[in-house]
């Protein structure tokens, strides 16, 4: 429809990777510009699953959590007694662009895409490698891609959707690729408040990066009441509430049932060094 109402003729077409699908299409939008394919990519996603069968699915594989009695407080990533993820609805577009080309227009730039990165857990069809392999060698990539050391990066979205193991598996990766910068890393998992959006989480969380850089801001994990006690002492979770800091580098994080695992790496853009 975005093809057919703007009259875009050159690229065109939808990326399934479950749960990373969007994050995909951010970073296949960002190939196809740096390749010289286009100028410019509208790219995104669009999730609304909250549907009998969506839910009965989910449920008979006992990923949804049952915290029926206090389903705003259900959501709750890292905390010792989660018991699942809470599906939510919703969608998030991008205008990707080449950097020339916006200047040229006088387009109001709010960051850049420093690099992307891809991994597989090659495990299982929903269960995430407990030492968190794919989740480690995407990120890995995606620091190779932008060019940077593991210690620039100042924030992550991660994509900690409240389950047992998921939310471990993605923590012992953070432990083997960022090693003693830990304590001084922001981390964080918006899903707390935005349910997890499935196909169209990478897109919202990768907009939530690009504004965290624009406002200086990073956003809270909330429902965490104890955190659960395998998670290394000093990893900072920023719990409860919103924390102003400068980031200017910002990492997010998107992985699907399947192994399929996603990071795209964002900078703020600084108009006298071009970035």
């Amino acid at each position: 429809m975005i093809s057919i109402t703007h009259g875009l003729c050159v690229i065109n077409f939808s990326t399934v990777s479950a749960c990373a699908s969007s994050a995909n299409a951010v970073s296949d939008a960002f190939n196809h510009i740096r390749f010289g394919k286009a100028n410019f990519i509208i790219t995104g996603g669009a999730e609304a699953v909250i549907t009998e069968s969506a839910i009965g699915g989910f449920n008979a594989m006992k990923a949804l959590s049952e915290r029926n009695d206090h389903p705003q407080g259900a959501s709750r990533p890292y905390d010792i007694a989660r018991d699942g993820f809470v599906m939510g609805e919703g969608a998030g577009a991008i205008v990707l662009e080449e950097l020339e080309h916006a200047v040229r227009r006088g387009a109001r730039i709010y960051a850049e895409v420093l690099g992307v990165g891809f991994g597989s857990d090659a495990h299982h069809m929903s269960a995430t490698h407990p030492e968190g392999r794919g989740a480690f060698l995407s990120m890995r990539d995606a620091l190779q891609d932008a060019g940077i050391d593991a210690s620039k990066v100042d924030y992550i979205n991660a994509h900690a959707t409240s389950t047992p193991l998921g939310d471990l598996s993605e923590i012992t990766a953070f432990a083997k690729l960022f090693g003693e910068r830990l304590d001084t890393l922001s981390i964080s998992t918006t899903k707390s408040m935005t349910g997890h959006l499935l196909g169209a989480s990478g897109a919202i969380e990768a907009i939530i990066c690009i504004k965290s850089i624009a406002d200086n801001i990073v956003p809270p994990t909330i429902n965490t009441e104890v955190l659960d006690t395998s998670i290394p002492e000093g990893m900072d979770m920023t719990l409860s509430s919103t924390r102003n800091k400068k980031i200017s580098i910002a990492m997010n994080n998107a992985f699907g049932f399947g192994g399929h695992c996603s990071t795209n790496i964002f900078s703020n853009y600084d108009e006298e060094d071009g970035m």
